[in-house]
């Protein structure tokens, strides 16, 4: 059967799974399987943005592979990997964020939102999310992208 595109979609590791998760991401990551090429990606360097407590990410990443096993997701039929894995991801966004203009990312409202959550913290990483989703995206020439309403502005 042929596939109608390549979907490329990724979740952060920034603690363990819960049912929101299940209901929402997951359960549409195992459904387009049937129709899509899949590629998913536990994208541990998106979580280095706001997590403080990194001595639980190797854990939890592993713990996010097991529940999307568990919850349907067939490495026969999907590209399951870790993002931080992929060098070719770092060096493409390095080459990006020469490019996209500052201001562009400042103006984004999940910038914003960041800079009022964690005002102590405005880092590059929260700067150039966009970037590094891009990079992300582009590498896998995705043609399909599911991400939450909040990441929409990214694409």
């Amino acid at each position: 059967m042929k596939k109608k595109g390549r979907v490329f979609s990724g979740a952060r590791p920034t603690g363990r799974q819960h049912l929101g998760n299940c209901l929402g991401a997951i359960k549409n990551y195992v459904a387009l399987q049937d129709d899509y090429e899949c590629i998913y990606c536990v994208v541990d360097l998106h979580a280095l943005t706001t997590l403080t407590e990194t001595e639980f990410l190797k854990e939890h990443t592993y713990d996010m592979v097991l529940d999307w096993l568990a919850a349907g997701m067939d490495p026969k039929r999907s590209i399951i990997f870790v993002q931080s894995h992929v060098s070719q991801v770092t060096e493409l966004h390095t080459i990006l964020s020469m490019v996209t203009p500052l201001g562009v990312l400042t103006r984004l409202p999940t910038f914003k939102e960041k800079v009022r959550q964690q005002p102590d913290n405005v880092n590059y990483g929260l700067v150039g999310y966009p970037v590094l989703m891009a990079a992300d995206i582009a590498l896998y020439k995705a043609d399909t992208v599911p991400v939450g309403v909040d990441q929409a502005p990214h694409l």
